[in-house]
């Protein structure tokens, strides 16, 4: 009985297509994707990919950049439901505002949003590369969508810089406390905590490292310490543990979990691949529009 990762490896071989996830699907998509990392990693990879088909175990909005920088290749989402209610936190009016009140104002864009709030930004960022991004924008003034709680994170560490800021949020790294994060500190006094600056100002206090999903990977990695108390979406656990076999991870509860980033199953990889389902489009002029701040996050992150 052919087992459903070999169907999956021998549709793969058939569409020549490669398999992207990120870091927060279940353990066993990425236990078998050509490529596993955060967004940024992701979308680099994407561009330089040589397959015809690239399925994209994640969200709408990666699929979507996904076929924004590869206009030519076919780009499938497992399941096209499966969103992200940040992406859409962010409104065009509001943009439209903040530029006719500041005269030089940056739009930087966090990549986890709508082709439509690309289109009418100036750059993307990731985590990643955020900071590095905003240092080397010439505007004084950044408004940083759609996430509050990175673009307050960035604007402490870039003093010189202006942020007007979104309201818009991560509901799981949100959900993360000073208090749960101290509750647990009691249980593993030796144990450091590794946070996402998408959570609270008041969270990240108690951090003792604060990244992207990768950084906080590689944090730990490095370290010499063997207990961490991790910040982030519980999906990264797969990739620490495997990485860091002789360590210890310890999670913050049931609130830290996507649900859509969950909806992504083998199943429905084999079944997208098979039917052809779940083909992400974009239209030209809004392909062409919010090309130009994914390329420009690529060229300044350099």
């Amino acid at each position: 009985m052919t087992s459903i990762i070999e169907e999956i490896e021998a549709l793969k071989r058939e569409n020549d297509a490669v398999l992207l996830a990120h870091y927060y699907v279940e353990d066993e998509v990425q236990a078998i994707a050509d490529y596993v990392g955060d967004s940024y990693y992701l979308a680099k990879v994407a561009v330089g990919l040589k397959e015809r088909t690239i399925v994209f175990a994640g969200v709408s909005f990666m699929g979507e950049s996904a076929k924004i920088l590869n206009p030519d290749k076919t780009v499938l989402m497992p399941d096209p439901n499966a969103d992200c209610p940040m992406a859409h936190m962010a409104e065009i009016e509001k943009i439209k505002a903040v530029r006719e009140e500041y005269e030089d104002v940056a739009v930087v864009c966090y990549i986890n949003s709508t082709a439509e709030l690309k289109m009418h930004s100036d750059v993307c960022v990731t985590s990643a590369n955020a900071m590095k991004i905003v240092q080397a924008l010439p505007n004084r003034n950044i408004f940083f969508i759609p996430d509050e709680n990175l673009g307050r994170y960035i604007a402490s560490k870039v003093p010189d810089k202006h942020f007007i800021f979104n309201e818009g949020f991560c509901h799981v790294h949100k959900s993360v406390t000073a208090e749960n994060i101290m509750r647990i500190k009691a249980l593993y006094p030796q144990a450091e905590v590794l946070m996402h600056p998408e959570c609270t100002p008041e969270a990240l206090e108690t951090a003792d490292y604060i990244g992207s999903t990768s950084g906080i990977i590689e944090y730990a990695t490095k370290s010499e310490k063997n207990e961490f108390i991790v910040a982030t979406e519980v999906g990264v656990l797969y990739k620490l543990k495997c990485q860091n076999p002789d360590k210890s991870f310890y999670g913050l509860g049931p609130k830290m979990f996507c649900p859509n980033m969950k909806k992504i199953t083998l199943e429905k990889i084999r079944d997208c691949l098979k039917n052809h389902t779940g083909v992400v489009e974009v239209d030209d002029a809004k392909r062409e529009k919010s090309l130009i701040p994914l390329k420009r996050m690529l060229d300044l992150a350099k």
